[in-house]
This record gives structure tokens, sequence and C-alpha cells, in this order.
């Protein structure tokens, strides 16, 4: 009789479910709103359902697309970079159709990252990054953004990078905290990468939602940036089509190779029709990238409105879809730690947010703080501040949202 096969050790022994699914799955079996996962509650843009259907339907594009991409769908990628951050792409070399953003992540760094090499993470990080380097065999260096506007500590950045680093991951604009990073931030980072000759990854999933007149500041607009970094962005995102699962990455021909030898053998290739139809619409689009910035900026704003009355402190984000909110003044939930609270408003409000402590190594013990999403109808948003209200014991009719 032969022995029982052995237990495999973990790769990854510490991680489990991912905050989002669990919070989904609570928020499901509760019935409360779902304000923790970052999903919109509306549909794409007509013309771009309308384009999936019209290729659907006249056949053609059910089999395997290209490895990187449909070509229609890489030139309209460069026609935006172009006219956005005016930079050039090569559409044969320099960028790659994925099947969504965590894969181009998880593509780049097993891409340049190797054991023992140092990769640097600035935490509250996404939790898709550590996870990823680990599995390379490198080790994640974490440095703590800097409060109350979650900025990027350039100081310590300069005195840990060193010889052992390769990678230094950013996220800009930032999930989970809406920060934003600056033109100066990105050229420092350019300088620090040229001195120590290591690699950045560049997330800029949320790049068309950037708020208060400003603009995004992209890797691709800073040459010394441009020339080593995975810049990578979400059309999930970007259309409000997050099941779709399509983004893309765009690096320098050296690393596109590499790139495109780890991502054969992850996906190989991404939906063909949705790629056809995602170029579709980029060729006869009026105006959705361009308004994308304003359309979010009113749901924040409006999430602001509804949500400050209920006692949370609101720094308002800059970015992305979504918001930070401090409930260290409000008395009935103010004591408890933030994944507890997170719970409570889940179980016994209705409610689901995500706790800011998960994205941290280490996280601070006296921080209080949730992240919402408001990419969200406004009946969505008003429903949710209604329920906590009554939670809170906030039975005012001036505080609760018609």
């Amino acid at each position: 009789m032969s022995d029982s096969p052995r237990l495999l050790a973990s790769k990854l022994p510490e991680v489990g479910t991912t905050i989002f699914s669990i919070m989904s799955a609570l928020a499901t079996e509760h019935r409360a709103i779902n304000l923790s996962q970052g999903f919109p509650d509306f549909e794409p843009p007509p013309g771009l359902l309308r384009a999936l259907t019209n290729r659907l339907a006249s056949g053609g594009h059910h089999q395997y697309p290209p490895m990187h991409g449909i070509t229609p769908l890489r030139e309209q990628i460069s026609a935006k970079i172009e006219r956005l951050y005016g930079v050039s792409t090569d559409i044969e070399r320099e960028i790659t159709i994925t099947s969504g953003a965590t894969e181009a992540i998880f593509v780049a760094i097993q891409s340049v990252v190797s054991q023992g090499d140092e990769v640097i993470l600035f935490d509250p990080a996404y939790d898709a990054y550590a996870p990823a380097v680990r599995l390379a065999g490198g080790i994640p260096k974490h440095i703590p953004l800097l409060p109350p506007r979650f900025e990027v500590d350039l100081e310590r950045l300069a005195k840990m990078v060193g010889s052992k680093t390769r990678l230094i991951v950013i996220n800009t604009p930032h999930n989970p905290t809406g920060s934003v990073m600056s033109r100066q931030a990105l050229e420092t980072l350019g300088e620090i990468t040229e001195r120590f000759g290591c690699y950045v990854l560049a997330d800029e999933v949320y790049e068309h939602m950037v708020f208060d007149g400003k603009h995004h500041e992209s890797a691709l607009g800073i040459d010394c940036l441009k020339a080593r970094s995975f810049v990578v962005s979400s059309f999930g995102k970007t259309y409000h089509a997050t099941g779709w699962k399509i983004a893309y990455c765009i690096a320098p021909k050296d690393l596109t190779a590499e790139f495109r030898k780890v991502h054969q053998f992850v996906t190989f290739t991404t939906h063909t029709p949705s790629q056809w139809a995602i170029a579709d619409f980029m060729v006869n689009d009026e105006g959705h990238i361009d308004q994308l910035s304003d359309f979010y900026q009113k749901k924040r704003d409006h999430f602001l409105a509804t949500f400050t009355p209920l006692g949370f402190t609101l720094t308002p984000s800059q970015g992305t879809y979504f918001q930070l909110a401090d409930y260290s003044g409000i008395p009935a939930i103010r004591h408890l730690p933030d994944v507890e609270c997170a719970e409570l408003l889940t179980k016994a409000h209705g409610v689901a947010a995500i706790p800011l402590s998960v994205f941290y190594a280490e996280p601070p013990r006296a921080q209080r703080l949730l992240r919402f999403c408001f990419a969200k109808d406004d009946s969505t948003i008003a429903e949710a501040a209604n329920r906590l209200a009554l939670g809170f014991g906030i039975t005012s009719g001036a505080t609760l949202c018609e």
C-alpha cells in the first residue's frame, strides 16, 4: 500500500480570498448595497454595446485573435496615447492587449522579477501586487504613502532603492486612496530609476478619472520613465465594463518582448469580439473619454454631499471612483477597527465598504478609514446613506437623503 500524497506547501501561505470577494459575498448574503467592490451599477455606453452586438452578428470574430491583440485596437490605443500624452508608440512592438489589468500586472512582474529581487510597493497597495512579486521569487519592500494626501515619500524611496531593487510599482490615480501623482513626483521617480537601473510598473487603470481641473500625468509622458516602464490601462474601467476584462500594456520593445513571452502562457489571447467592439467604438467615440472625469466628479461630489451629514470626515478623492471615509467622528462605530466596522456596516446596516488596513503590510493602528465605491447611480448612493443614517440613529428629515 502506497503512502498517501504529501500535502503541498502553499506558495502563498498568508493569502486567502481577496477582500473584494469576501465583502461582495457578504453584501449578497445580507442584501447590502455593495459599495465595496469597484464596479459600476450602470451599463456601458450604448454605442459600445451596439458595436459588440454587430460584431457578434457579423461572423468571423469567434476564433483566436493575434496573441498581442488585433491590429485595429492597437491602432486606436496608439492614436489615443498620441492625442492625450503626445507620445508615439509602435503598435507592433510596444502594445499588448491583455485579459484584464490584473493579468497585465502579473505578467509584467513575472517578466522582470527573479529570485531575490526587491520590488518596492507603496502602501496602501492594491492586493494583487505583493503576491505576484512573491510568486516570481521577489521580495516586496513596502513604503507607506504620506498622509493625509497619501503622497509618495520620495525621500524614503531614494534611501530604500539599491542594487537589489529590480522594480518599483506605482499606481496613479491610486486605488484605494484616490490620490494622484504630480509630474514633479514622476520626474523625481524617473531620476531615481535611472540612477539605479531599475524598472517601473505604472498601474494607470483610472487614467481618465481625475478631478477638480487636474489631468492625469502618465509615465509615458516622462521620457526617462517611458524608457523603463510597463504602463497598464483598462478598458473595463474606462467603459463601465469591468466584466469584459480587456486591458493593455505599453512598454519599450525589449520589455514588451519579455512581457509577451509570459503573456502567451498565461492567457495567450483575449476575447475576440470585445476587442473588435472596443476598436469600433473608439473610432466613433463622441467624447466618452474626454467627459469621463466630469461624469465621475459629479458622482464623487454627490457622494460627499450625501455622506458628510452622516458624520464621516471626507477629503475629496483626486481621482478613481473611490472615496476614503474617516469614521472616527461617528460615535456608533468609532471604537471599531476597520475590518470589524466594515463587517458591521454590511451585516447590521446593509451597506458594504472595504477596510483600508487590508492594503497595508503594517497597517496604522489608530487609522479609521473605509473605502467606498461611488461608481453607482445617485439613487444607490442615496439609499446607502439612508440606511446608514437609520443605523447611526440619525432620523432628522433634514439629514436623510431624498
